[in-house]
C-alpha cells in the first residue's frame, strides 16, 4: 500500500466543487481503483 498526503486547493467545474489529482499520481492511481481520501479543511475560502 502506498500513502501519498497532498495539499490542494478545491475548484469550481460548473456547479461542481473539484480536487485535481496530480498528474505525478496517474502511475499509480487508475480507473476504478479503490482509494481512501480523508479532507481535513486547513482554511475556509467562504462562500463563492
Amino acid at each position: 500500500m502506498k500513502e501519498f498526503t497532498i495539499t490542494k486547493q478545491v475548484s469550481r467545474q460548473g456547479t461542481n466543487s473539484i480536487m485535481v489529482i496530480p498528474e505525478f499520481l496517474q502511475v499509480d492511481i487508475k480507473p476504478q481503483d479503490v482509494v481512501e481520501l480523508r479532507i481535513k479543511i486547513l482554511r475556509s475560502g467562504g462562500e463563492a
